[in-house]
């Protein structure tokens, strides 16, 4: 059971430097300011090939680009890592790849962070003890004779998700010169349902491809399009490219029906939750109105009996574009049922739904492959365990109590980035180079293939798995780069060409042509037991692989505004029927196991179920990380949606939620009408500016915003923002220059960026005493932040709060080591100082040089700002408002077009475009 202290008090950067709240700071600090002994590295040995549009050599002062690959559960997304004088300090996203088309994730955005954190594995560990790397070679040369003889019986590599080329040939190498030797995979958020659902509707695996910019009509079964599912960048950007700027509103139409809130949901026309096997019975009920499959029978919900005839509907009037999407917590029988239906709706498996041989290369079911190398471990049947980038004593299923098996084996091994809880655990712990220092390759959810570069030298001395793998076969080289280029192979044209590039050309997975996908045979709709547990993956922290990264645990839930803490997700009904409220610890009960956890009541939440995010509970992450939350896997074994008990404990836990307040309360910041106000002109007693040079102007378009949070995190990555604690959070002290604000509009989720809105009658300006924030000569509202002397006056007269102050020293200045992470382009603020948001002012300085060294203006699209640039959806659009033909320009002369709070006259830069909707008729 986990213990859950009270909230302990900030650890702030003290005054007094003796007082002991000061190593805490550093520890958490650390993190987010992120770099000891970064001066010690230097870029890799190899040759490494800027993005296609930079020079081969860098300008001192000019930050280079290189395209990568980020590779998070296996797939690789596409970025480009900005490089200053050597030290990676920002990631975009890729506008070459496929996939990303230059747009991040939350966790693409983190990642800058993961690499220069402290707290990653900085040794090798034998035991307890520091060790070397040669001791370890020693020690696994010494059994290479018995392998030889035995052809690796009792060999046993472990690994997660593996999708690139090389390792998977590594291994296939071995295995043909050890073939006894077993390959095993263990990801905990691995979809394991998805290549059984192929297979019997097939005959074979294959992995779904989903093309919603073909889809008219799309109804998502407890199927997360744009958040947790592989594609979701590409997802969200096609499904909402003809709704922006409320062009063809009625273009497309999103149906979903899910147990738990997820960012699709939220944009879904309409949204119904149920239980899992409610879902699945609806589902059954929908193909069999269709032509496909038995009909169930009608339930005694007549709510979700109205909404799956409008579904129908829909469906039936959209053959050709119709699109059923069925998640990982719908069985592999219902999952080869929507494949069917689709089949049935378009008659084809190369419209919005086409199949393609599998990307990943490791064992399909990862769960059977854990629970395989566990009988073998009981069974004593493994010398020798190499677990490459997974954590089993972590987050295996609970059952298999692998923590202890790992004691039975002579030799086990772990590499990691960080010496988390199977380090600790096994015999061996080797320090595991970042992606960002190492060679590799990985594919993308459609096959797309990207070269992984390395852009700095390993800070800790890692090494990565292709190293290892090499050591372990007595390759004749080790070195990544030589390993990774041989599996390649071609010109040295062709192979440069996909380091500029950051993919390799025609290497997508071409569509497979296959059958009409089987219905399944004869299926029942499942008993439910009162309360089911549903795991899930947290928006934040991922599995626990970001645990450790204080800018994930800072950002606010998108769906619950919770920071710095998991919660057990349960519906209002449901909450009211066990006695709970927010904050109310319970007493969760699988099976026999138990784990204590705070409960948060979501509106949105399916009644019956409760959703217990993953990867908290943390025992060995970083000092960050570690004892944040409850750990969920103490829960979960390889039954899907087990039953639930709760119990009251009386006690309470206190859960920070940064914005508590969602109804708007008729002030409507977020509007919806479908047609606009006439805007009549306003008398103003403030002088009017003229601005005959650049005018810089921003229009985000809530048709368009998803309320991914990714702004967030590229800002807070670009401008040195640093976190400041889960108390100073719940003071009302966050520091992030752009939030995304979320209001609840009827059954609607409704999403809102707010940045400063840079008003031309700006208020904070006319009180500031000492001229802090000012008006530049381009419209700008910017702060000085050495004239500042922490009046406040300026953010108590701001009406959108956007304005951030530093009450303490929330920024780590006092180690030199700990700098490399900034951006060397913005001041690091002090404690005493107003800071927000400056529409990424230093990117204009940046842009303006390079237009004047060339004799021009700025270009449209040259200045992009860090929250424009990661927006998977294009929400976001910046330009100058003195270019007619600026796409912002042509953003703000849409009649969607409206002010936060208009009627108070500030005259914002910043502009909406109202979210237009698409409901459904017969469900209005």
């Amino acid at each position: 059971m986990l213990h859950l202290p009270p909230m302990k008090t900030h650890p702030v950067f003290p005054i007094a430097q003796d007082e002991p709240a000061r190593r805490r700071f550093l520890k958490l600090m650390a993190a987010s300011a992120a770099l000891a002994g970064a001066g010690c590295s230097g870029p890799p040995g190899e040759t490494i090939v800027p993005y296609v549009t930079m020079p081969e050599q860098g300008v001192p002062g000019l930050p280079m680009f290189y395209a990568t690959a980020f590779v998070r559960n296996g797939l690789a997304h596409g970025v480009l890592v900005e490089s200053n004088m050597g030290r990676p300090t920002k990631v975009e996203g890729n506008p070459d790849h496929p996939v990303s088309a230059g747009a991040t994730d939350v966790f693409a955005q983190a990642s800058i962070l993961q690499l220069w954190d402290p707290d990653r594995s900085q040794a090798v560990f034998r035991g307890e003890e520091m060790a070397t790397w040669g001791a370890f070679e020693a020690a696994l040369q010494a059994r290479r004779p018995r392998f030889e003889r035995d052809g690796g019986a009792g060999l046993r590599i472990l690994t997660g998700t593996v999708t690139s080329p090389t390792l998977a040939a590594q291994i296939a190498a071995l295995k043909q010169r050890l073939p006894n030797l077993r390959w095993h995979a263990w990801n905990p958020l691995h979809d394991d349902g998805a290549a059984h659902a192929a297979q019997l509707a097939f005959g074979r695996p294959l992995d779904p491809v989903y093309r919603l910019d073909e889809a008219r009509v799309v109804l998502a079964l407890d199927a997360d399009l744009f958040g947790t599912l592989p594609g979701s960048l590409a997802h969200a950007r096609a499904f909402t490219a003809p709704r922006r700027l409320g062009d063809a509103p009625d273009a497309n139409r999103l149906y979903v029906l899910e147990a738990t809130p997820t960012l699709t949901g939220a944009y879904a026309d309409a949204r119904l939750a149920r239980a899992p096997h409610e879902i699945e019975a609806a589902l059954m009920r929908i193909a069999a109105r269709l032509g496909v499959g038995a009909d169930p029978g009608r339930g005694a919900d007549a709510t979700l009996d109205r909404w799956e005839a409008a579904v129908v509907k829909a469906l039936d009037g959209a053959r050709g574009a119709a699109l059923v999407v069925a998640g990982p917590n719908v069985s592999p029988a219902g999952r080869a049922l929507a494949y069917a239906l689709n089949y049935a709706l378009t008659q084809r498996l190369d419209g919005p739904l086409a199949f393609i041989e599998p990307v990943e290369r490791s064992p399909l079911d990862h769960g059977a492959s854990i629970a395989a190398l566990a009988d073998d471990l009981r069974a004593g049947r493994v010398d020798t365990l190499l677990m490459l980038d997974a954590n089993p004593a972590y987050d295996a299923p609970a059952d298999l109590d692998f923590a202890a098996l790992l004691q039975r084996v002579p030799l086990a091994a772990h590499l990691g980035l960080y010496r988390d809880e199977t380090a600790r655990a096994a015999g061996w712990h080797l320090p595991m180079a970042h992606c960002y220092e190492a060679w590799s390759d990985a594919r993308a959810h459609d096959g797309t293939a990207s070269i992984v570069q390395p852009l700095i030298a390993p800070l800790y001395g890692g090494r990565s798995a292709h190293e290892i793998l090499a050591l372990l076969d007595g390759a004749g080289t080790r070195d990544g780069h030589a390993l990774v280029r041989a599996t390649w192979g071609g010109e040295d044209a062709a192979w440069r060409d996909s380091l500029r590039r950051g993919s390799v050309a025609g290497s997508a997975a071409r569509p497979v042509a296959v059958p009409g996908a089987r219905p399944p045979g004869p299926m029942s709709v499942p008993a439910a037991p009162p309360l089911v547990a549903l795991f899930a993956p947290d928006p934040a922290v991922d599995g626990g692989a970001f645990a450790n990264n204080a800018w994930l645990q800072e950002l606010p839930r998108p769906l619950t505004s919770l920071t710095w803490d998991n919660a057990a997700l349960i519906g209002p009904a449901t909450a009211r029927r066990l006695g709970l409220a927010d904050g109310a610890v319970a007493r969760l009960r699988v099976e026999g196991r138990t784990v204590d956890a705070p409960v948060l009541v979501v509106a949105g939440q399916a009644e019956g179920v409760v959703t217990l995010p993953l990867g908290y509970g943390r025992r060995a992450a970083g000092g960050v990380g570690e004892g944040v939350g409850f750990d969920a896997y103490r829960l979960r074994t390889r039954v899907s949606l087990p039953a639930l008990t709760v119990e009251r404990t009386g006690r309470t836990h206190d859960l920070v939620v940064r914005q508590k307040e969602v109804d708007m309360q008729g002030r409507d910041p977020v509007h919806i009408r479908e047609v606009a106000r006439e805007r009549p002109a306003q008398a103003s007693m403030y002088p009017e500016r003229e601005y005959k040079d650049y005018k810089w102007g921003m229009a985000i378009d809530l048709n368009a915003c998803i309320g991914c949070a990714a702004c967030t995190i590229a800002c807070q990555a670009e401008n040195n923002i640093p976190v400041v604690g889960k108390e100073e959070v719940a003071r009302g002290r966050s520091m992030h220059w752009i939030r995304v604000d979320r209001y609840v509009a009827g059954p609607r989720t409704l999403f809102q960026p707010v940045p400063c809105m840079h008003c031309e009658h700006a208020p904070c300006e006319e009180v500031c005493p000492v001229g802090a924030t000012m008006h530049d000569s381009e419209g700008l509202n910017v702060q000085v932040y050495n004239r500042c002397i922490g009046t406040r006056f300026c953010s108590n007269n701001c009406p959108y709060k956007v304005r951030r102050f530093n009450f303490l020293q929330y920024a780590n200045q006092q180690v030199e080591s700990l700098k490399a992470l900034q951006n060397p382009e913005v001041t690091v603020r002090r404690r005493g100082v107003m800071e927000k948001c400056s529409y990424c002012l230093q990117r204009i300085t940046r842009a303006r040089i390079e237009a004047e060294k060339a004799g021009r203006r700025i270009r449209d699209g040259e200045m992009v700002t860090a929250c424009q640039a990661v927006c998977p959806t294009r929400a976001i659009r910046f330009g100058d408002l003195n270019d007619p033909a600026s796409d912002v320009v042509a953003a703000k002369a849409s009649p969607l077009d409206y002010h936060l709070l208009e009627e108070l006259n500030t005259r914002p830069r910043t502009s909406y475009l109202r979210r237009v909707l698409n409901p459904d008729p017969e469900l209005e």
